[in-house]
């Protein structure tokens, strides 16, 4: 049986695949493909905050979808209801609150970041993100509701801040930034999301809710694995290689510079969507 990863462990990993003291890393991760570790989510977010020091800052997606009308989630669940029953479960559905709705689908290390003290989140009610450290009020101080992942997003100032991408064990396919490049587009194309939000009122003693409907980019992530394997054999201005892949414990990571990324998403997208 293999033994469980140490915090010093998996920090000496983090080093080796290129994190740095005073970094800024959106982190991405699978708990599972990392291996055992000995105090589970904990031993991973302990070994990010001595990888990247008092001085860096790291941030989760804490993406929501069990309160969307628009979210695949949402029409499984729903698919084969009567009407009478759909009403019933978009009754029972909970409101957005930023300071207690739980993820979905993030995973164990994003919902432990969330919940750790000091930690903040901004207020979208489908793609907040969830910041821990020096720069985590300013990362989450502003996310308008019809920019879920675009320029006055926290996304965005990411990228002005020089953040880094670690894929800890999940492929492309999660890389929340490259939906930043897809804003880019001449013409992207619209959608129209609805979700219900908490609005701090009570009714019969129950929490109050409001429907809320936005218009943004219709986010698609169906090729980003396609994406990242060509951003692979690319290079930065400097001639290095935009990823950097190593192990962290039993699992494979790649750390990569965000802003780069995203330029260099903007470009393949040019060309390969060209619907």
């Amino acid at each position: 049986m293999t033994a469980a990863y140490t915090r010093g462990r998996l920090t000496d990993d983090l080093r080796s695949l290129g994190l740095r003291p005073g970094d800024i890393v959106l982190a991405h991760s699978s708990l599972s493909r990392i291996g055992p570790t000995e105090r589970g989510a904990a031993t991973v977010v302990e070994a990010l905050r001595a990888a990247v020091g008092p001085e860096g800052t790291i941030v989760v997606p804490t993406f929501t979808a069990a309160n969307s009308l628009s979210s695949p989630i949402y029409h499984e669940r729903t698919r084969g209801m009567t009407a009478q029953e759909i009403d019933a479960f978009q009754e029972a559905m909970p409101g957005f609150d930023p300071a207690i709705t739980p993820s979905t689908g993030m995973g164990a290390v994003a919902e432990l970041v969330r919940t750790t003290p000091g930690a903040r989140r901004s207020a979208h009610p489908q793609t907040s993100l969830a910041a821990w450290g020096p720069r985590a009020e300013a990362i989450t101080r502003r996310h308008p509701l019809n920019c879920p992942l675009g320029k006055d997003s926290p996304l965005h100032l990411l990228y002005e801040l020089k953040a880094r991408i670690l894929l800890l064990g999940v492929g492309y396919e999660s890389c929340t930034a490259f939906h930043l490049g897809e804003y880019s587009s001449p013409a992207p194309p619209m959608g129209v999301y609805e979700c219900v939000v908490a609005d701090g009122r009570k009714a019969n003693g129950q929490p109050g809710r409001q429907w809320r409907s936005f218009e943004a980019v219709a986010l698609d992530d169906r090729d980003f694995g396609r994406l990242g394997g060509w951003l692979e054999h690319q290079r930065t201005d400097t001639g290095q290689r935009v990823v950097r892949r190593g192990r962290v414990g039993g699992g494979i990571a790649r750390l990569l510079p965000l802003a780069d990324s995203v330029d260099l998403a903007v470009e393949w997208f040019k060309e390969h969507r060209t619907g």
